[in-house]
């Protein structure tokens, strides 16, 4: 039986994370097909390992999970080559950007076929059929050519997620030592990932997932995690966890009974969550959520206009009042909020893109003043191919367009651009995004994020002190002396592109 490649691309110069994402393709195949994983962030020269294994004679299968931003530089160019090189190997593409810019990707020539979302029963029944000869059609989340048409199969949005296998780590450990996914965070001195649910409930006009999951959710059950956990802590000694679902806190009752078996293990966590849900959390929930090890919770407050938070789809009951009071909670309960806010969205006219810019930072030191520790995340608004959705249509009357080839998101500025650093809208002029930029310099000089561990107290004092004038002057422009700090002394990092950092 014909093998396959499992490849991961880099994603971080930093320390690598588990690739969950290759464990969970590989999982869906297990005991099926004999596979191999290859993981870009742990090779220095990753696509001479894919080529000896293809000149082996025994490989017909390349899949490759693909994520917008630092992933495609890797992903594009070795898929590119493996067609050029060895063209009867049959490249198969999957992750978000292949589901959501899946017209660029099919049109390129490179990949021969893309799983559309959820992979975990499109991608072993492709390959029976590629082995077998089956019919493509009745394939589940599937986007293939044929005869020069786009051929997208219906879709399936959700899955059993407890009927999949716990992830082969054992596997891993044939290509890769878990030590070297294992590190040192602002959580705890082994930080691991583990992903308990898929989707989100939630239709935000901004966000990557929901043309994935059309606005379903599954979580694995308390019970399902607390074992998956153990398993980690006893096997690999591991004293925390970064959750990395989109939406970890959907289910008050399933965080509640994990947090109770969670107590007294000594591990700490972090999750993503909504605030208009958590809020209505009780308070006995939110204290056991601290005694089971929660730190730090990263939560999207987007914008602290209520008239901005309808018009861009962010749904449930979320207002800027409410932001504001959960940040005060949060810190009654001795967890860290991570609040995100997205700026620049587009307006009727320049003036308005620059006031909501200005109004934004008002109510962000508003929120500091309620709450000090808050971490602010600050994100430049990236159009989502939703197509239908209001913010979506608004975008493309704008002359906004996606890269039409693979090369073009080769481009420096495209690959940033899903990281929501460096826009290439038509609304934002320079003079926005300097202001949203210096903003956030001293913002971050003043505040110095927690998760930076190498940060010492005389450091963060110092940068802070001198951040101080200009962040309560609100004199922003041309932070120059901060800037050379962060660059050639201090450093610290920014985790709404990096990550809690490993170490």
């Amino acid at each position: 039986m014909n093998k396959v490649i499992i490849f991961n691309p880099r994603a971080t110069n930093s320390k690598p994370r588990l690739p969950i994402t290759i464990l969970q393709v590989g999982v869906s195949i297990w005991g099926q097909y004999d596979f191999v994983l290859v993981d870009g962030n742990r090779e220095d020269d990753p696509f001479s390992i894919i080529e000896s294994y293809i000149k082996t004679g025994k490989f017909k299968y390349f899949a490759c999970t693909v994520m917008p931003g630092p992933q495609l530089k890797q992903a594009i160019t070795f898929t590119k080559k493996i067609r050029e090189q060895f063209p009867e190997i049959i490249t198969i593409w999957g992750g978000y950007f292949a589901s959501n810019q899946h017209q660029v990707c099919i049109e390129s020539e490179a990949v021969d076929y893309l799983v559309n979302g959820v992979g975990d029963i499109a991608f072993p029944a492709l390959l029976d059929a590629l082995e077998a000869g089956g019919s493509l059609k009745k394939i589940k989340n599937l986007v293939y050519m044929e005869d020069g048409k786009i051929i997208k199969t219906p879709k399936v949005t959700m899955i059993d997620i407890e009927a999949i296998p716990r992830l082969p780590y054992t596997f891993l450990e044939k290509f890769y030592s878990m030590d070297g996914y294992i590190g040192k965070t602002h959580l705890g001195k082994r930080t691991t990932q583990y992903h308990s649910s898929l989707g989100c409930p939630f239709t935000c006009s901004f966000c990557g997932i929901v043309p994935i999951f059309q606005a379903r959710w599954k979580g694995k059950s308390a019970e399902v995690m607390f074992a998956d956990i153990m398993y980690q802590k006893e096997k690999y000694q591991i004293d925390s966890v970064e959750f990395t679902d989109n939406n970890f806190f959907v289910s008050e009752k399933r965080v509640l009974e994990f947090s109770k078996l969670m107590k007294g293990q000594k591990i700490n966590w972090w999750g993503e969550g909504r605030i208009d849900t958590m809020d209505k959390f009780s308070d006995e929930t939110m204290s056991l959520l601290r005694d089971s090890g929660c730190k730090m919770i990263f939560l999207g407050a987007e914008s602290g206009n209520d008239e901005l938070l309808n018009e861009i789809d962010k749904g449930g009951t979320q207002t800027g009042d409410q932001m504001l009071t959960f940040a005060k909670r949060m810190k009654d309960f001795d967890i860290i909020p991570e609040y995100s806010f997205v700026l620049g969205f587009p307006g009727d006219s320049s003036e308005k893109v620059m006031e909501q810019i200005d109004s934004e930072i008002l109510y962000i030191k508003k929120i500091k003043e309620v709450n000090p520790d808050t971490e602010i995340i600050i994100y430049v608004y990236s159009p989502v191919p939703q197509e239908g959705s209001e913010m979506y249509e608004k975008v493309k009357d704008s002359g906004f367009r996606f890269p039409e080839t693979l090369d073009d998101w080769l481009d420096d500025s495209w690959q940033n651009f899903d990281l929501r650093k460096n826009p290439l809208t038509p609304w934002l002029t320079a003079a926005m995004i300097d202001k949203i930029q210096n903003f956030e310099v001293v913002l971050n000089a003043r505040y110095p994020t927690t998760q930076d561990i190498k940060l010492s107290d005389f450091q963060r004092n110092l940068i802070a002190k001198l951040a101080n004038i200009r962040y309560k002057t609100n004199f922003y422009k041309a932070p120059y002396e901060l800037k050379a700090l962060q660059k050639f002394w201090l450093k610290y990092r920014q985790p709404e592109i990096e990550g809690a950092e490993l170490i």
